[in-house]
């Protein structure tokens, strides 16, 4: 859990620019500090970040299973599949919604020029036409960045036409000790720009997380969101099912934008965006299962099958690191040193020599990373597992670069014994600070090494 959290953090605090930021806007205002939920908002959206996220379709999905209205719409991966499921879909007016996991669609631009990813079409051939520029490319908004993300997927629904648009949601907050309901009578906009202009118009409603939600509460925050009192009721009675479905299915935020009053009479959920909290995979195989990897960082498939918690950064120094805290405070000490870090990579109480070996491919998948530092407390974990392990990664994966190793705690004169019988030019060092010291100097002289395309070999002992 601590990795987890600590994980999170790292994610949403350094994974900040470019293609790595895919926190969607609801988040950044819980989290914020001036967001809807304070000072401690930040937390939440290091959580946010964190869970897995589902494509619009699939939370819609979920949202129909429990009974609440959304629009009729089907998802299509080709333009010809697109032109099929259009004509079966009781409407002239579609909307056609390019399934990407990136906040800001509608105002992206995909390859080859088409503006935005949310495009409404008067005919199954528009339709066709428009999800021809959509799949298969990729969709740049303000959170993909330069990398883009790519686009498999377009859901194709009726269109509505709400009479007003509200926004609701639903998180976990620590400063309330558990969920938390979330609305306001501007919907359909960008929450953050509201929370920060006017705060007043943000209404949160604690729930008790034992006895569960009540119908009071509900019409409460339906009526100060400004529902017409004769939906009032129908309003409650949705935002209690979405409760359900987010304590159903582990959510750890649930996001409508906008839930409208429909010109047919009716409340519905136009939007859905719903991140699950990764500890309970478990217990959410259904929901897990259906994670889009094309989504991820191919680093992070890679880790999660290796049970590793990784998150690649713009650094030059790899880090293998077992605890969560103790990777923090080695990122930090290489920071301190001048030197930057490639990733935070915890490998756990419990990692095996496999394991180090995943752990190693994976920082040596970065090209940026130009020396490695491994710093692990044998408590629970033995250091001569480690050890083991690092000989097998370096052999297998014939390393050129510098590896500075710093071992303390259970077994450790053997883990140093197995090192030195090794041919492999690992180096030792006892003291943390001087490990730092020592990388991040090892680093420099690589990088300055290539940048004068001289190559550069290192004997032991120095």
């Amino acid at each position: 859990m601590a990795a987890s959290l600590i994980c999170s953090r790292l994610t949403a605090s350094l994974r900040n620019s470019g293609a790595k930021t895919t926190i969607t806007s609801a988040s950044k205002v819980l989290g914020g500090s001036s967001g809807l939920l304070g000072c401690h908002g930040s937390q939440q959206q290091q959580q946010q970040k964190r869970g897995l996220s589902l494509h619009e379709y699939m939370s819609l999905g979920l949202l129909k299973e429990a009974g609440i209205a959304v629009p009729d719409g089907m998802v299509a991966s080709s333009s010809e599949e697109a032109y099929s499921v259009a004509k079966q879909i009781d409407s002239k007016d579609l909307v056609v919604k390019a399934q990407v996991l990136a906040g800001g669609r509608g105002k992206g631009t995909f390859e080859g020029g088409l503006k935005g990813g949310v495009k409404i079409v008067y005919s199954p051939e528009e339709a066709r036409d428009i999800s021809s520029q959509m799949i298969g490319r990729k969709l740049y908004t303000k959170q993909t960045g330069e990398a883009g993300r790519i686009c498999n997927q377009v859901f194709i629904c009726e269109r509505r036409y709400p009479r007003r648009e509200y926004y609701f949601a639903i998180t976990m907050d620590r400063s309330f000790k558990g969920p938390v309901l979330i609305g306001s009578s501007q919907g359909g906009v960008n929450i953050e720009d509201v929370a920060a202009e006017n705060p007043d118009a943000i209404i949160k409603e604690p729930i008790d997380i034992v006895e569960g939600i009540k119908m009071e509460q509900a019409v409460s925050i339906a009526e100060k969101m400004g529902f017409p009192q004769p939906l009032v009721k129908e309003a409650a009675e949705n935002m209690i099912k979405l409760y359900n479905v987010f304590m159903k299915y582990d959510a750890s935020m649930l996001e409508i934008n906008p839930m409208v009053e429909d010109a047919s009479g009716i409340v519905m959920c136009m939007d859905a965006k719903i991140n699950f909290d990764s500890n309970a995979a478990y217990r959410q195989k259904r929901v897990f299962d259906m994670q889009d990897w094309t989504q991820e960082d191919p680093r992070d498939r890679q880790a999660a099958k290796a049970d590793l918690n990784y998150i690649g950064l713009d650094g030059t120094i790899g880090c293998l690191v077992n605890g969560a805290g103790l990777a923090m405070a080695t990122m930090d000490i290489i920071k301190l040193h001048g030197g930057t870090p490639a990733n935070f990579l915890d490998v756990g109480g419990g990692a095996t020599a496999h394991q180090v070996t995943e752990a190693f491919k994976l920082i040596t998948s970065d090209r940026k990373v130009q020396a490695i530092m491994v710093n692990i407390f044998g408590g629970i974990m033995r250091c001569d597992v480690i050890a083991q392990g690092i000989i097998m990664a370096v052999t297998d994966l014939d390393l050129k670069i510098p590896i500075v190793v710093r071992l303390q705690g259970t077994r450790v004169d053997d883990a140093k014994a197995l090192i030195a019988a090794s041919p492999l030019k690992i180096l030792a060092c006892d003291d943390l600070d001087e490990a730092a010291k020592m990388v991040v100097k090892l680093s420099e002289i690589i990088s300055l090494a290539k940048e004068a395309q001289v190559d550069i070999t290192f004997q032991l002992p120095i």
